[in-house]
């Protein structure tokens, strides 16, 4: 009997509706059009401004598509992961939440948080559910509001970060196809470049971490910018590596989407034509746990069965990690 593997059946993507440019972030902050470029190559991103719209309803929004496209019915569930850093409150789990939005009530669900690699770790999680055999169905959504925790007055991080959701449908596989190979890392020494300092039970909310702008993202850029270029390209060279694997025999690098010069660096570690990059923050920004979903769905088209793929991605704790994927459809 042929191993089980956690097959990608079907990919649905959301973005919020307010698009957020370039030349109206320099209203806002010292800034400039060419700046972001140069630095970061982000012209636009997405906002969720309404303010009674939180992570759970874009990622209810993404699995409601996800399910319609796979002609799948809710109670079909087993499983349901979301993979964030702006859940809508600190419990119950997003994944909860989302769940009841969309009518899954056969299903368990919980939140995973491991930063911008929130996607990788938890697409690794849910395979491994699905290998056992006794998941049929399981729903991976990466969401985020990442517009909830990012100071406005800061330049150095509000240009790059963006809302947005996807979700992809894991089903088991004999064939071949699906996660076939993963590698995941970490190092919390990376918390004192790239945290969220007030909030948690080190810091509770009070006036005086409020009046700090503590709640905000805190990134100090070049540290996390060099460990990014180095952990991203390293593991996604030893994972082709360890599966005899050549740039010729790679269909597509799905990275996460941060800067746009460590996605550049990544490709060029593994010799890869720029052309089978996925490349989408010129117009959506960083999403965070969302963007490496979004890629796969953006790019759902050109994708052909039997394609190898490669997922990298790097996020704060710091987290690294990449997974081999064969597309399934």
């Amino acid at each position: 009997m042929n191993k089980t593997t956690a097959a990608i059946t079907g990919v649905h993507g959301v973005l919020a509706d307010y698009v957020l440019t370039n030349e109206e972030l320099s209203k806002m902050v010292d800034t400039t059009d060419e700046w972001i470029m140069t630095r970061i190559g982000i012209k636009e991103r997405r906002i969720l401004k309404d303010p009674n719209r939180a992570t759970s309803d874009i990622g209810a929004d993404a699995v409601k598509g996800l399910l319609e496209k796979t002609n799948t019915k809710p109670e079909e569930i087993d499983l349901l992961i979301c993979a964030t850093v702006t859940p809508d409150m600190q419990f119950p789990a997003t994944a909860n939440i989302i769940s009841d939005k969309v009518g899954i009530k056969n299903a368990f669900s919980y939140d995973l948080n491991a930063g911008c690699s929130g996607f990788i770790y938890a697409l690794t999680t849910a395979s491994k559910f699905v290998e056992t055999g006794n998941y049929k169905k399981v729903v991976v959504v990466g969401a985020e509001k990442m517009s909830s925790i990012v100071d406005y007055t800061d330049r150095s991080t509000c240009p790059i970060f963006g809302d947005g959701a996807a979700a992809v449908l894991l089903e088991p596989n004999t064939d071949g196809y699906g996660v076939l190979d993963t590698i995941l890392q970490s190092d919390g020494v990376g918390r004192i470049h790239l945290h969220q300092k007030a909030g948690g039970s080190l810091k509770p909310a009070s006036h005086e971490s409020v009046d700090a702008r503590e709640h905000y993202i805190y990134q100090e850029g070049q540290p996390v910018f060099k460990w990014a270029v180095s952990k991203m390209a390293d593991v996604s060279v030893e994972i082709m590596q360890r599966n005899n694997m050549t740039a010729n025999d790679i269909a597509w690098l799905v990275p996460h989407q941060a800067n746009l010069r460590i996605i550049e660096a990544v490709a060029k570690r593994m010799k890869l034509d720029p052309a089978k990059v996925m490349v989408n923050i010129q117009n959506f920004g960083n999403t965070t746990s969302a963007t490496i979903p979004l890629c796969l769905w953006q790019w759902e088209d050109q994708l052909k069965k039997g394609d190898n793929l490669i997922l990298s991605a790097f996020g704060a704790g710091f987290t690294w990690g990449s997974i081999y994927l064969k597309w399934a459809y």
